[in-house]
C-alpha cells in the first residue's frame, strides 16, 4: 500500500463526494478544490495505485474512456447521460441472466448500462 498523501487523500475525498464514477478529468476538477495544484498526470498516477491497492474500481462503458469509482460498493449498474456524458450509479439489478445465454453457455457476470438524459439534461 502507497503513503498517503495530501493529493491521493483529495482524489478520494472527490470520489467519495461524487458519490458517482468520475473520469480523470472530473477527478482533477473536485480535487483541485481541496489540492489546488494537483495536475492531471497526478491525478493518473494515483488513480492507477489506488486501483492496484483496490481502494478504486475502474468503470468501462462501451465506447467510452474509463472511469472510476469507490470499491466496494457491491453489485450495481450504471446509467450514463448522452448530453452530459456524466455516469451515474443505478440501484437494483433484475437478477441472474442466465435464461438469455445461449444452450450451453455459463454466465459469469453481466453489466447494464442505461443511456438518455439526467434529471438536468432533461430538464
Amino acid at each position: 500500500m502507497a503513503r498517503q498523501t495530501q493529493q491521493r487523500a483529495a482524489i478520494l475525498k472527490a470520489l467519495v463526494a461524487a458519490d458517482r464514477p468520475l473520469s480523470p478529468g472530473e477527478i482533477l476538477a473536485h480535487a483541485q478544490r481541496l489540492s489546488p495544484r494537483l495536475g492531471i498526470a497526478t491525478v493518473y498516477r494515483n488513480v492507477r495505485r489506488l486501483v492496484l491497492d483496490g481502494e478504486l474500481v475502474e468503470v468501462q462503458l462501451p465506447g467510452a474512456p474509463p472511469r472510476y469509482e469507490v470499491a466496494r460498493k457491491g453489485h450495481h449498474h450504471h446509467f450514463h447521460c448522452r448530453i452530459c456524458d456524466r455516469v451515474f450509479e443505478v440501484e437494483g439489478c433484475p437478477g441472474p441472466l442466465t435464461g438469455l445465454a445461449p444452450d450451453g453457455f455459463f454466465v459469469e457476470a453481466h453489466e447494464i448500462v442505461l443511456y438518455g438524459l439526467c434529471r438536468e439534461c432533461a430538464a
